[in-house]
């Protein structure tokens, strides 16, 4: 896969289909791997904010969630027809993987886990779901037991939709701890495959315009989060273009 930095974010340059196969040769090669689902807000934060970077340094691949990453690398020559978003590759990539593959999902309310894991299996009805736990009452001793529980029931891929930046704080403390498999960060993931929240029409997803469609549901929790950092990435990328490459950021980021 080629990979292109934007903002300082290696994203890969890849598809639904061929990630899903990447990740199966993960799963063979052995070990634990972390990927994220980027959208401009997560790209921006890891520019903008130095603890973030830090946080998010466990990931090892960026896939691009948001059109505006897809029109960025395009610029840059990747030729990409589409994003890899985040609900969507969770779908194409459960019904690419049935048993023997086993997944574990972390995240949701408990009616969320519930509607999810009958929605996935009506879609894939040999799919192997080997557990779950809800997205509450993070405290230190649940953390613990979740990580046992993991490793206890060793899962090819482990679904995490915490949100920003819980989510990727969650991947920092425990990636080192899991014994094996993919470790994937999608967040909104959860609730739209579990029809808990609506998504985008297809016609605002092809604008890049999910950013408007989510702030119009949940005008009070998300208006100033992507106002600030919608802005900001325009600012970065408007410094960038015209003051050329910036100094090469610290590697493990």
């Amino acid at each position: 896969m080629k990979v292109i930095d934007i903002l300082g974010t290696p994203l890969a340059a890849t598809n639904y289909a061929e990630f899903t196969r990447f990740c199966h040769e993960l799963i063979e090669r052995g070990g634990t791997w972390a990927v994220d689902l980027t959208n401009t807000q997560v790209a921006t934060m890891r520019r903008h904010e130095p603890e973030f970077r830090k946080i998010s340094s466990q990931v090892d691949f960026f896939l691009p969630d948001g059109m505006p990453l897809i029109w960025c690398l395009n610029w840059r020559g990747a030729n990409l027809r589409d994003r890899v978003y985040g609900p969507k590759f969770m779908r194409h990539c459960v019904v690419g993987s049935p048993a023997p593959y086993k997944h574990y999902l972390l995240g949701g309310s408990p009616d969320c886990l519930a509607r999810l894991r009958e929605r996935l299996s009506a879609q894939q009805p040999a799919l192997q779901i080997a557990g779950s736990h809800h997205g509450y009452y993070f405290r230190a001793e649940n953390e613990e037991a979740i990580v046992q529980e993991i490793n206890r029931l060793s899962p090819d891929f482990i679904w995490v939709g915490l949100g920003t930046p819980k989510q990727q704080e969650w991947i920092y403390r425990n990636k080192s701890r899991i014994h094996r498999g993919v470790i994937f960060a999608v967040g909104f993931a959860f609730d739209v495959n579990a029809g808990s929240k609506p998504d985008a029409p297809e016609w605002m997803q092809r604008a890049g315009l999910t950013w408007l469609f989510r702030v119009l549901s949940e005008p009070k929790r998300l208006a100033i989060r992507y106002l600030r950092y919608n802005s900001l990435f325009l600012f970065y990328l408007v410094k960038d273009a015209f003051f050329g490459r910036r100094a090469e950021l610290p590697r493990g980021g």
